[in-house]
C-alpha cells in the first residue's frame, strides 16, 4: 500500500482477503475444508512463542510453486500513533468469563491466513433445550459461537449460523459483513469486551481501497467493501465511522482513532462523500443496493443514506485530529451538515399539516420564493397515507428528488434520524408519536417493519422486477427485523420514552427464541417466519442483547447517541429566518449606515 508507506503492515495488506473463498466453512463439512472450485488448496502449520504467536503457513497452488506468509500476531493497543507497531496478540479473555467456553475451534484456511472457527454446536435444537437458561443467556452464548478468529484472535461475528445450511445453500451468510456486526459490536462494547471490536474497526481498515484498483475499472478511493470477501461495496465506511466512535466512547481508549491509518482512513471516507458530484442537493446520491433496503428502487437520496451519513459526519467531525492539513476538510464538512440538516427537516418531513399542505401544492413555479421547490405533483400522495397519518405523529419520508417524492416509512432512516439529531426534538417526538399510534402496523407480532407500506400488485412488478424474495409483505418489501430493536431502543431512551421500547422487546421476547432467531418475519402482522429466512441470524441475536442491555443501563445509550450542536442549531435558525419560503410574507425594509 503506497498511500501510506509504512503506516500499515504488508502482512494485513488489503489483499488480505480478497482471494478467501470463505470466513466461514458449511457447518456439515467434515474434516479440513476445500473449495473445489478454488484453485488454491492450503495447508497450515502452527509454532508458538512464550510471548505471542508466531505463525508459519505455507501455500501450494496448482503449478507447485510454494506461498509463504509470516503472521505475527501483535496487540492492537494505544500508540502515539505509529501504527506500524500496533497489532494484535490476545485472545478474547474477559469473553471465556462473561460468555463461557469456547467448546472448540476449526481451522478455515485462506491464502494469506486462517480463520478459526467455533466447531459445530447443537443449535438446531428449540430455546426449550437450552439447560434452562433464559433468552438472554441463550442469546449471549449464540453470539460468541458466532465469533470468527483471525491468527487467534477475534476480528468479528458471521452473518448467520443456520444449521440447516450446507454446502451452496449457504450463500453469503457465512461472511463477516461491516454492517452485519455493527450490532454485535455495540453488544461486546456494552458487555465490556473491547478487543472484538478493536480488531474489528483495524481489519476492516484494511479492506479500505487506498489505492485504486479493481479490474479496469477503478473504485472511488475510501470505499469500504460490504464483507471480508470483498464482492460489493455500498457505503458500509458510514458504519464504520460510528462504531469507531462508539469504541472510543465506552471504552475510553482513544488511542485507536488517533492512529495515523485511522485518521487516513476517516478522511478517505469524508473525501469521497463530501466530493462534488452532478447533484444540486447535500444529501448523498446513491444507487439501488446502497443500504439496509438493498433491492427496493431506492435509488436516489434515500433517508437510511442520508440519517447515516449526517451522523458519520458528526462522529468524524469528534475524531479527527486537529492539523493544518484537515483544515478545509473540516470547514466542508461543518458546510455540509448545516446544508443537510435544513434539507433533511425541511422538505422530508410530513406530518397532517405539511400533507395537506402537499395537497395543496401549485406546479411549475420557478420564483426563488416557490413554496413547491421539487415540483412535487399532488396526485403523488396516495390514498393510503391520507387515511393512514394520524392526527399526532410525523415522519420523514423514504426518498426525494425532482418531481418523486416516495412516501413509505423507512424504519432505520427515522430511527437513525432521533439517535443521531439530524430530526429536532420536536421532531423525534412525534416519530415516536407515529410509532406509538400505528404499533398495529410498524410491530404487531413481532418488531419492526423495515418499511411501511409493501409494494403490491403493479408497483411490486415494476419496482422489483417481479422479485420473488420481495414479494408483498415479505424480506425488504415490508418484513419485519428483529435487529432493528437496537435502534429503536436508543432512540426511545434518548427521547426518554423507554417504555415504547420496553414494550417492542416483551413483543419479540415471548417468540424470538423458540422461532430459532430467524432474519427476519413475513406477513402483514409479522406471524411467519420468512420463507427466505435464516435462523440463528446474527445481528437478530445481537440486536435483541443490545435493546435488552441499553434498558437495563440507559445511561450506556449516551455512548451511541449524537447530541444535538448547538452551532448547527443557530445556523439553521438564521437560514430559516432569512429564507422567503411562503408568499407573501413580508420583506423587512433595509436599512444602511451612511
Amino acid at each position: 500500500m503506497h498511500a501510506l508507506s509504512g503506516a500499515v503492515p504488508a502482512r494485513f495488506s488489503p489483499n488480505l482477503f480478497a482471494n478467501a473463498p470463505h470466513v466461514a466453512i458449511p457447518y456439515k463439512a467434515r474434516g479440513k475444508y476445500r473449495r473445489k472450485s478454488h484453485a488454491l488448496s492450503a495447508s497450515c502449520s502452527t509454532s508458538r512463542m512464550r510471548n505471542g504467536c508466531l505463525r508459519d503457513y505455507g501455500f501450494r497452488n496448482m503449478n507447485n510453486r510454494l506461498l509463504s506468509l509470516k503472521c505475527k500476531c501483535q496487540r492492537a493497543e494505544s500508540t502515539s500513533g505509529d501504527a506500524s507497531k500496533t497489532w494484535f496478540t490476545e485472545p478474547v479473555s474477559k469473553a471465556d468469563q462473561i460468555l463461557g467456553e469456547l467448546n472448540g475451534q476449526k481451522v478455515v484456511d485462506f491464502e494469506n491466513g486462517s480463520v478459526i472457527m467455533p466447531n459445530d454446536v447443537s443449535v438446531n435444537q428449540s430455546s426449550e433445550k437450552t439447560r434452562g437458561n433464559s433468552v438472554e443467556d441463550e442469546a449471549w452464548r449464540l453470539l460468541q459461537e458466532s465469533v470468527v478468529y483471525y491468527c487467534g484472535t477475534p476480528v468479528g461475528t458471521i452473518a448467520a449460523k443456520d444449521p440447516s445450511d450446507s454446502g451452496s445453500s449457504v450463500l453469503n451468510y457465512d461472511q463477516v459483513f461491516i454492517r452485519d456486526f455493527i450490532p454485535s459490536g455495540m453488544a461486546f462494547l456494552l458487555m465490556g469486551e473491547y478487543e472484538i471490536v478493536r480488531n474489528f474497526i483495524l481489519h476492516t481498515l484494511q479492506l479500505q481501497s487506498w489505492e485504486k484498483t479493481m479490474d479496469c475499472h477503478s473504485p472511488g478511493q475510501g470505499l469500504m467493501p460490504a464483507s471480508f470477501k470483498v464482492r460489493t461495496v455500498p457505503l458500509d465506511g458510514l458504519w464504520w465511522i460510528i462504531l469507531l466512535r462508539a469504541y472510543g466512547k465506552c471504552s475510553g481508549d482513544l488511542s485507536v482513532q488517533e492512529r495515523i491509518d485511522v485518521q487516513t482512513g476517516i478522511k478517505m471516507i469524508l473525501k469521497l462523500c463530501l466530493a462534488d458530484g452532478f447533484d444540486m442537493f447535500p444529501t448523498l446520491l446513491v444507487t439501488d443496493g446502497s443500504c439496509m433496503i438493498d433491492r427496493m428502487g431506492i435509488h436516489g437520496h434515500p433517508l437510511e443514506i442520508q440519517a447515516l451519513f449526517y451522523s458519520a459526519l458528526v462522529c468524524a467531525r469528534e475524531m479527527l485530529a486537529p492539523e493544518d492539513g484537515s483544515a478545509d476538510l473540516i470547514r466542508a464538512l461543518n458546510n455540509r451538515l448545516i446544508a443537510l440538516s435544513f434539507h433533511i427537516r425541511e422538505y422530508y418531513w410530513v406530518d397532517k399539516r405539511k400533507l395537506n399542505e402537499i395537497y395543496r401544492y401549485k406546479t411549475e413555479e420557478y420564483s426563488y420564493d416557490a413554496v413547491n421547490k421539487f415540483n412535487i405533483y399532488p396526485d403523488q400522495i396516495s390514498p393510503w397515507l391520507v387515511e393512514w397519518m394520524p392526527e399526532k405523529g410525523g415522519y420523514f419520508i423514504g426518498n426525494l428528488q425532482p418531481a418523486h417524492m416516495d412516501f413509505r416509512f423507512f424504519s432505520l432512516g427515522n430511527l437513525w434520524s432521533i439517535v443521531s439529531s439530524l430530526a429536532t426534538t420536536h421532531q423525534s417526538l412525534a416519530i415516536l408519536d407515529l410509532i406509538e399510534a400505528k404499533w398495529s402496523d410498524l410491530v404487531a407480532d413481532m418488531p419492526f417493519k423495515i418499511c411501511y407500506p409493501a409494494l403490491e400488485g403493479q408497483e411490486w412488478q415494476i419496482i422489483t422486477g417481479s422479485d420473488p424474495k420481495n414479494t408483498p409483505w415479505s424480506y425488504h418489501n415490508g418484513g419485519s427485523w428483529p435487529t432493528l430493536l437496537w435502534q429503536l431502543t436508543v432512540a426511545c431512551i434518548k427521547m426518554n420514552r423507554p417504555e415504547i421500547a420496553a414494550r417492542a422487546i416483551e413483543a419479540a421476547e415471548k417468540r424470538i427464541a423458540t422461532d430459532r432467531w430467524p432474519e427476519y418475519y413475513d406477513t402483514k402482522r409479522a406471524r411467519f417466519i420468512g420463507k427466505q429466512a435464516r435462523l440463528y441470524q446474527t445481528w437478530s441475536i445481537a440486536g435483541f442483547l443490545v435493546a435488552k442491555l441499553l434498558l437495563k443501563n440507559p445511561d450506556a445509550a449516551r455512548n451511541i447517541w449524537n447530541d444535538e450542536d448547538a452551532e448547527i442549531v443557530n445556523a439553521l435558525n438564521i437560514i430559516v429566518d432569512s429564507n422567503p419560503r411562503k408568499r407573501g410574507r413580508k420583506v423587512l425594509k433595509k436599512t444602511y449606515i451612511i
